[in-house]
């Protein structure tokens, strides 16, 4: 029994000589300790795990030449070569940070992501179709975003102290044309697509990405949806019109047809106007996308959409008896964009695509007809090589085309222009870490008509705190100056602006915090003498200013079953441009605006209950019976509206809503007459709503095998 206790004791004692001891400590590469990691012989079970001290050991039978491997989240894995003997090891391993894109910081300063692929989501489409006050407009519902300014007679995009122009929309990375429909003098406008059409959008409120250009405050990236889920038909009706969008889906395809009616006739012959209609507005349009996936990793859209409608108006002369002057428009356009997307080998991507806009403007002022023609085409090619999990470059190239005329039918006089402009971008990200990254751009570009060349550097770098981050952002911005100026002027050159920006952001457990500085100058602005409808002596004299702070909050965790938000933005701007001989504050930057914005569900209603409110401290005008440019200002505007939608059946969808509910005259500015009445006073005419309130019900019905599907469904 001994011999046998002997044998064995002697066999493990042998044995044990026979293994190898690996053991070492594991660090980063600032020498701070990582406990957790994973050690382990490549192809075998041997391994161990370091302590909360970043040490390890384990021993090994195999012998003569492994390689270890070392792993840990958020870390790169690494090999190393070790030579296993009798001797014991001892191995130091320092490890280099990976680059996570799910954890890693993101740049955040001046711009506001709203998709679902994105961790800092703002606004998606079924967030502007329920915002109440937004009636199912993008523009409107961007209107409760921090760095915008509520303009309730005009309707477009105007942010951080910038004119409508100066903010350029894209579908699919592609420019629109006349992104907004076309209207008269006084009446609000709202975008010609529907928020059903997209997944998502990028909303830069300054220091956008070098992709992007010709335009000085804000660019609008809308993301078009991918494949659709079911065959489905959707059926609108609507206190305003009604239309019928049909989808059908393949393995690899699908195609959506839609065609829609509008008529407000019906609606303000009961609703009393403001506005002396001679035809109430009404229009139609049309439309048709295509998607086809593109072998294993690429996809192709097709997008086509085309529209005709009208008005005729009486606008009232301030002094003048009678109804005014008649205003008389009709309008046709067309959008189509083709894109694409593909990804190649050795970490590869191609994007790109070609869009074309024509808008025609048939407008009579009393009995003298004027056309305008407005038509854009827009080709881009975009490569991006991701050489390391933590470096990209992004490279593209761009050319435009851009056409206007104008014609004085009764006169036979016409003049038009006729732009291209070739465009190059180049851009890199680099993560030093998870915590920091820097993005630089260059986008160059040249003018055939303005015969000048421009070179626009941009800069944006973002650092990851304990608590949410902060991001930077700088660049300078180019814009050529409206076709109606540039076709009285060809060699009109380029405005600019140059952005600085200070970005706060957080988002923790369904709430999200975003706090921001800006500073914008201008230079080379178009000034004139005369009126904007005859401007004379123009040149690029002008020059300004826009700074202020932005604050937005949203909670979708507080109160249980209710989406909030609230924004406040300060804007001090002041610029010399167009007709004014001083620096004035322009009538579309009020110093102080505000929103709030609550959706509350309530299960056993099946109904969403919104309500928002937005409000600015006023307007700035000239009164010409006083002295200086610009120095009255409206009272404060505020508009408090109400939404229900209710699914009285899962594929059917009732939205009713009303604005300003509270029925408040909000005035925009004031129209005063050319010349003084026989007192010595200029006459005037406010600028109001057309109608106090604005009131909407819609039946949404959607037909599909599946009973449970309804419009909600691809939001």
């Amino acid at each position: 029994m001994k011999t046998i206790f002997t044998s064995l004791l002697l066999f493990t004692v042998l044995a044990s000589s026979a293994q190898t001891r690996i053991s070492g400590k594991i660090t980063d590469q600032k020498g701070i300790v990582i406990p957790g990691a994973n050690i382990y012989i490549k192809g075998t079970y041997d391994g161990s795990s370091s302590d909360l001290n970043g040490s390890f050991q384990f021993s090994t039978d195999e012998k003569g030449k492994q390689i270890l491997v070392i792993q840990s989240i958020g870390f790169k894995a690494k090999e190393s070569e070790v030579e296993c003997a009798a001797q014991p090891l001892i191995v130091n391993i320092s490890l280099s940070e990976s680059i996570n894109l799910l954890t890693a910081v993101t740049i955040t300063a001046g711009a506001m992501e709203a998709s679902d692929e994105k961790k800092a989501v703002v606004l998606k489409p079924l967030d502007i179709l329920t915002t109440s006050g937004a009636m199912g407009d993008i523009t409107a519902a961007f209107l409760t975003l921090p760095g915008t300014s509520t303009v309730g007679n005009d309707g477009r995009l105007f942010v951080r102290g910038g004119g409508a122009s100066e903010t350029s929309i894209y579908i699919d990375g592609l420019q629109v044309g006349n992104a907004f429909g076309s209207t008269v003098s006084n009446v609000p406008t709202r975008t010609r697509f529907s928020p059903n059409l997209f997944k998502g959008s990028f909303f830069s409120t300054g220091g956008y990405s070098a992709e992007f250009g010709q335009a000085l405050s804000s660019a609008l990236a809308l993301n078009s949806l991918d494949m659709p889920l079911r065959n489905q038909g959707d059926l609108s009706i609507m206190t305003l019109g009604g239309g019928y969008t049909q989808t059908l889906v393949g393995k690899k395809n699908a195609l959506t047809a839609s065609a829609n009616y509008f008529n407000l006739a019906p609606y303000q012959a009961v609703v009393k106007q403001k506005f002396d209609w001679g035809k109430s507005p009404s229009g139609w349009d049309s439309e048709i996308s295509l998607k086809q996936k593109w072998g294993k990793a690429g996809f192709i859209k097709g997008y086509f959409h085309t529209e005709g409608g009208g008005m005729t108006i009486w606008q009232k002369e301030p002094g003048a008896e009678g109804r005014g002057q008649r205003v008389k428009l009709d309008n046709s356009y067309s959008y189509g964009n083709v894109s694409f997307r593909h990804s190649g080998g050795n970490n590869w991507f191609f994007s790109g695509g070609a869009a074309f806009s024509h808008n025609r403007d048939a407008i009579r002022l009393d009995q003298t007809p004027v056309r305008q023609v407005t038509q854009l085409v827009h080709t881009k090619f975009v490569a991006t090589k991701d050489f390391t999990p933590g470096f990209a470059l992004k490279n593209g190239l761009e050319w435009y085309v851009k056409s206007y005329s104008e014609a004085l039918l009764n006169e036979s006089k016409e003049r038009d222009i006729k732009d291209h402009q070739f465009n190059h971008f180049i851009e890199a990200s680099y993560y030093f870490s998870n915590r920091l990254i820097a993005v630089g751009g260059l986008r160059s570009g040249y003018s055939i008509l303005a015969k000048q060349y421009w070179l626009t550097p941009r800069f944006s770098l973002a650092y990851k705190l304990k608590q949410g981050q902060l991001s930077f952002a700088a660049g300078k911005f180019k814009q050529l100056p409206d076709e109606k100026l540039r076709v009285l002027q060809t060699n009109l050159a380029n405005t600019e602006a140059t952005h600085y920006i200070l970005n706060y952001f957080l988002v923790n457990n369904n709430r999200t915090f975003r706090a921001e500085s800006f500073y914008k100058i201008y230079d080379n602005l178009v000034t004139y003498s005369g009126t904007t409808r005859e401007p004379q002596k123009i040149g690029q004299n002008g020059s300004g200013y826009a700074r202020g702070v932005d604050f937005f909050y949203r909670d979708k965790k507080t109160v249980k079953g209710t989406d909030f938000w609230i924004t406040y933005s300060f804007v001090d701007s002041k610029r010399k441009f167009a007709a004014y001989e001083s620096l004035i504050q322009p009538s579309f930057a009020p110093k102080h605006n505000g929103s709030v914005v609550v959706k509350h569900f309530v299960g056993k209603l099946k109904s969403q209950l919104g309500t928002s409110w937005s409000w600015n401290s006023g307007y700035t005008y000239t009164n010409p019976n006083l002295a200086g440019e610009m120095q009255n200002k409206t009272k404060m505007y505020s508009d408090l509206s109400l939404s229900w939608s209710w699914l009285p059946r899962p594929n059917v969808i009732v939205h009713a809503a009303c604005s300003n509910v509270l029925g408040r005259e909000n005035i925009f500015g004031y129209r005063y007459a050319s010349q003084p009445g026989a007192e010595g006073n200029y006459a005037s005419l406010p600028v109001g709503q057309g109608a106090k309130r604005f009131a909407f019900i819609g039946l949404f019905i959607t037909l599909s095998k599946d009973r449970n599907a309804n419009q909600l469904n691809n939001l």
